[in-house]
C-alpha cells in the first residue's frame, strides 16, 4: 500500500501594495485622494516657496535684471548689517513678552471663567474674550492707532480729563514697542485663553477632591495638581505663541510703517519685507528668511528638549 503525502495548501499571501503588481487597492486610492488637496497646498505654498527661497539666497536679483550667482555673499552681508541685529533684538523682546503675558494671562482668565457658576455668564465672557481674535489685524491696528493717537485719541482725551498726560505711544522709542505688545495681547489673548480653558477642563476633579481630603490648601492644589496636569497644554501654548509672535508683521507695518522711532519697532519679518519688496534685494531677503526659519526651528527644538524636564505626560 502506497501512502500519498498531501501537502496543505498555502494561503495566498496578500500582495504588497504598490509593489509587484504596481496597483493600489481601491481603499488606498481613496485615502490618497483625500490627502491630495492638503498635499498640493503644502507643495504650492510651503515646500515650493521654501525650496525657491533656498536657491534665491545664493543669488543677487532685483526682479528687473537677470539673477547673478552670489555664493554666500548674501549671508556674509547679512551678518554685518547692524539693522538686522536691531530687528532680531526687537523680535526676541516681543516674542518673549508675548509668551509670558499670554501664558500668564490666559491661565488666569481660564481659571476665573472655569470657576463661574452661572453657565450663561461663563459663555458670555468666553465669547467676549475670544471676539477680538476673529477681527483682522488691519482693523485692529487702525482701531488702536486712532484710540492711542496723541491729539484726538480716546485715551488722550480721558487721560486729560483726570489730569494725566499720556506718553507719545508710537513716536516715543521707549513706548512704541510696549504699545505694540499690549495691542497684540488684546487681539490674541482669546486664542490662548481657549487653549488654557480646554486644558483646565481635562484635569480630573477626583484629583482635586483627593488633594483637599488629604488637607492640601488651594495654592498647594494649584501648584501640585492643576499645574502639572496642565503642563502639556501650557507647553503647546508656549510653542504656538512663540512661533506666531516671532512672525509679527501686520500691526507693526500698519502702525509704524518705517520701523518706529529710532527703529524701536522694526521686527525681523518687517526687515525682510523692506529688503525684499521695497529695496528689491530678493536674494538678500531670501537669506534673511532662511535665518528666520533656522532661529524658529532652533528655539522650537530647544523648547521640546526642555519640555522633558517639566511636562508631565498623562
Amino acid at each position: 500500500m502506497t501512502l500519498t503525502k498531501v501537502r496543505p495548501e498555502r494561503a495566498a499571501a496578500p500582495r504588497p501594495a504598490g509593489r509587484g503588481g504596481g496597483r493600489f487597492r481601491r481603499g488606498e486610492w481613496v485615502g490618497y485622494a483625500f490627502l491630495s488637496p492638503a498635499l498640493l497646498l503644502f507643495l504650492a505654498f510651503v515646500a515650493g516657496p521654501f525650496a525657491v527661497a533656498i536657491v534665491l539666497a545664493f543669488f543677487s536679483w532685483d526682479m528687473l535684471t537677470p539673477a547673478e550667482f552670489n555664493g554666500v555673499g548674501n549671508f556674509t552681508e547679512m551678518f554685518s548689517d547692524p539693522l538686522l541685529y536691531e530687528a532680531l533684538a526687537n523680535t526676541f523682546v516681543f516674542a518673549l513678552a508675548s509668551v509670558l503675558t499670554h501664558l500668564g494671562g490666559g491661565l488666569l482668565l481660564a481659571m476665573g471663567v472655569n470657576r463661574m457658576m452661572r453657565r450663561a455668564l461663563s459663555y458670555f465672557v468666553r465669547t467676549t474674550l475670544f471676539f477680538p481674535f476673529v477681527i483682522s489685524w488691519a482693523a485692529v491696528a487702525l482701531l488702536w492707532k486712532y484710540v492711542l493717537d496723541p491729539t484726538f485719541g480716546l485715551v488722550t482725551h480721558y487721560a486729560g480729563e483726570i489730569g494725566v498726560e499720556p506718553p507719545e505711544w508710537f513716536t516715543d522709542p521707549a513706548w512704541a514697542l510696549p504699545a505694540i505688545i499690549a495691542i497684540d495681547f488684546w487681539h490674541t489673548i482669546g486664542f490662548t485663553f481657549v487653549i488654557m480653558l480646554a486644558g483646565l477642563q481635562t484635569v480630573p476633579r477626583e484629583l482635586h477632591e483627593a488633594a483637599r481630603v488629604d488637607g492640601a490648601r488651594p495654592h498647594q492644589v494649584f501648584w501640585r495638581v492643576t499645574l502639572p496636569m496642565m503642563s502639556p497644554t501650557i507647553f503647546f501654548a508656549a510653542v504656538v505663541t512663540f512661533i506666531g509672535a516671532f512672525q509679527i508683521f501686520d500691526p507693526v507695518q500698519i502702525i509704524t510703517p518705517d520701523g518706529g522711532p529710532e527703529n524701536s519697532t522694526i521686527t525681523i519679518v518687517m526687515y525682510l519685507y523692506q529688503k525684499g519688496f521695497q529695496s528689491f534685494q530678493i536674494g538678500y531677503a531670501a537669506a534673511v528668511s532662511i535665518l528666520v526659519f533656522v532661529i524658529m526651528m532652533a528655539v522650537t527644538l530647544l523648547q521640546f528638549w526642555g519640555s522633558r524636564k517639566w511636562v508631565h505626560q498623562q
